[in-house]
């Protein structure tokens, strides 16, 4: 119990704002499926281990400062090291959907998602139809495309 509180307050120490406040109380870190979030560390990072990069991935931006993005639901671990190897933060992170703005539609076992803010837009979501997913992924293509 003492060794838990000990880590938890270490990691409340280490990691900063803007980090939400249940993360500084032993609570994951949550971030949105697709969206990217900073996160502030007190000491330099050397090194930033994800225990499953198919949830989470990381990046140092500079020694204090790593870019947290989702890329799949789920929880996985965050492990950030010093230039020493000492642990800096050792902390669960957890991949949610955002909620906001976001519409889902069934239509018998076919999903598809929706981005309403406010014009309702497609989006591709993890569970979504695979033919669904499939026009949406070739109409960013298209206009990105025209774009260039």
């Amino acid at each position: 119990m003492f060794r838990f509180a000990a880590t938890a307050l270490l990691l409340a120490a280490t990691l900063a704002a803007p980090m939400p406040a249940q993360a500084q109380d032993g609570a994951p870190i949550n971030v949105n499926v697709n969206m990217a979030r900073i996160l502030r560390i007190s000491a330099p990072a050397a090194t930033v281990i994800i225990g499953n990069p198919g949830i989470a991935d990381v990046t140092i931006q500079d020694p204090q400062t790593l870019i947290l993005t989702g890329k799949s639901y789920g929880q996985t671990n965050l492990i950030v090291l010093d230039s020493r190897g000492e642990p800096v933060a050792d902390t669960l992170v957890e991949v949610v959907q955002m909620s906001a703005g976001i519409m889902t539609v069934y239509q018998g076992q076919s999903r598809t998602t929706l981005s309403c803010a406010p014009t309702c837009q497609p989006v591709v979501m993890m569970g979504d139809d695979t033919g669904y997913s499939g026009r949406v992924l070739a109409s960013s293509q298209l206009v990105q495309s025209a774009a260039n």
